[in-house]
């Protein structure tokens, strides 16, 4: 004879609380991994006017794309280039939207990155500088095309 195992006195079997509870915590998980999948990652605020009318004087050049391996036997992409300020205002800071496609035409990874920075000077009138961005999480459906360059963002010095 077997006997019943009952949760806390109520009559309710341990097993029925089990299975709820697994079935309670899945759910929550599939809601929360979906709900993360829809996200666009934050892109930051847009081009300001101001931004958007000085974007015609930065100009990249000497832009390349090359694969190498990391140590742990990862493959690291980097993208490596120069930008001029050829306008008239200091910029404190410059950020690209980096955008890789697959074979497809489909965008497979989005990246916000900084190429010139205020810490490290910032771009004065008529100054080139170069730049690194290496990408270490492109997914293996990436069409191994140079992505697409966007300034994002233009913050004057």
């Amino acid at each position: 004879m077997v006997a019943e195992t009952k949760a806390a006195g109520k009559g309710i079997p341990i097993a029925a609380v089990a299975i709820v509870a697994v079935l309670a915590v899945g759910g929550a998980l599939f809601w929360y991994l979906e709900r993360q999948a829809g996200r666009q990652p934050d892109q930051g605020p847009p081009l300001g006017v101001e931004a958007k009318q000085y974007v015609r004087y930065l100009k990249l050049s000497e832009v390349e794309i090359k694969a190498s391996e990391s140590y742990l036997k990862q493959t690291v992409v980097e993208i490596v280039g120069k930008i001029a300020n050829t306008g008239d205002r200091p910029l404190q800071s410059v950020e690209l939207n980096c955008v890789f496609y697959d074979a497809y035409g489909q965008v497979v990874l989005r990246e916000r990155v900084a190429i010139v920075r205020s810490r490290t000077g910032g771009l004065q009138p008529g100054e080139t500088k170069s730049f690194r961005l290496p990408f270490d999480s492109i997914p293996e459906s990436w069409n191994q095309a140079m992505p697409q360059l966007v300034i994002a963002q233009v913050l004057f010095g």
